[in-house]
């Protein structure tokens, strides 16, 4: 049976618009019995590699018995909402993308951060934010979507470098090809400097592992770009990723969050536990390409994988 695709996001944003979910204060709501509800509908946030995990979150879960949907919705602002009041009952998130934005939704804007590159602790803080808002998150799998530094294989291979250490250490100037918010965020420019000493002589604002910026770095107009672990484009430019051997980057693991009482009991978190410990970093960008540069359909890949692991 093939997981259900709704359409009716015009419907859910009406709906989220007044839904803030279970009350902070209605207890029972957060600390009853887990759900094991019969219809689960699974939510994506539009892009291919969230489509890719509901698509094989909704196919796991249709194994087990469930009658599943697939919900896409590319903003979390109105998804989380989803998720909390029921519309939604499961979700692919990351680790600590997810604890900080849950902890702004809690503590503000100006709160300070709670993710960090220590996935126990981004975990715990994640759980202790996501509990009274009535969900449950499920442990965190291998598979990692966090930023990552590339530069291409020629230049890797000319001055020997392998992370971002060997970089820092070899004194070559770098022009960073990312966002322009890269110049003050932690993770970016000043973290590369403190951490790493690399030298960054300038940011090139073409974006985060856009078209252009992987560009710039082919044809050497910059030395390195801002992209992430799971792209799946890198072969075609030419490029290799640095290792983050100190961990500059925070733990933005894949990881399941459920709404407690319809998607919360043990047969749920089995069922998705079994792709969290097959599925690798590695194994998320192959799929991601398969879907971006072979232009196969993200249920189809989704469910070749599911069968190459015997998961299905």
């Amino acid at each position: 049976m093939k997981p259900r695709l709704y359409a009716a996001v015009l419907a859910l944003l009406a709906l989220t618009a007044c839904a803030t979910g279970p009350a902070l204060e209605d207890r029972g709501e957060v600390t009853g019995e887990p759900g094991d509800g019969h219809d689960l509908t699974i939510g994506s946030a539009g892009f291919t590699e969230s489509d890719l995990l509901a698509q094989m979150y909704a196919l796991l879960l249709e194994k087990a018995g469930h009658r599943t949907g697939i919900l896409s919705v590319a903003n979390r602002e109105l998804y989380e909402p989803a998720l909390e009041s029921g519309q939604i009952d499961v979700v692919p998130e990351y680790a600590a993308t997810f604890a900080d934005w849950l902890n702004a939704k809690t503590n503000g804007a100006d709160a300070p951060p709670v993710g960090s590159p220590d996935l126990d602790a981004t975990m715990r803080a994640l759980r202790r934010l996501a509990a009274p808002r009535g969900l449950t998150v499920l442990d965190a799998g291998r598979a990692v979507d966090q930023n990552a530094f590339a530069v291409t294989e020629a230049y890797a291979r000319e001055h020997r470098l392998r992370t971002l250490t060997d970089l820092g250490r070899s004194g070559l100037p770098v022009r960073l090809a990312a966002g322009d918010e890269c110049v003050q965020r932690p993770y970016c420019a000043p973290g590369l400097q403190k951490t790493y000493g690399i030298d960054i002589t300038a940011v090139d604002p073409k974006g985060v592992g856009t078209t252009p910026a992987k560009q710039a770095v082919q044809n050497g107009q910059d030395q390195m770009v801002l992209t992430t672990t799971t792209d799946a484009t890198l072969d075609a430019f030419g490029l290799v990723l640095l290792e983050d051997d100190k961990h500059l980057q925070n733990a933005d693991h894949i990881v399941p969050v459920v709404n407690r009482r319809q998607a919360g009991s043990a047969r749920v978190t089995t069922v998705l536990d079994k792709l969290n410990t097959v599925l690798t970093t590695e194994d998320l960008a192959s799929l991601n390409r398969q879907v971006d540069s072979w232009r196969r359909l993200p249920q189809d890949v989704a469910r070749a994988y599911l069968e190459s692991k015997g998961l299905i």
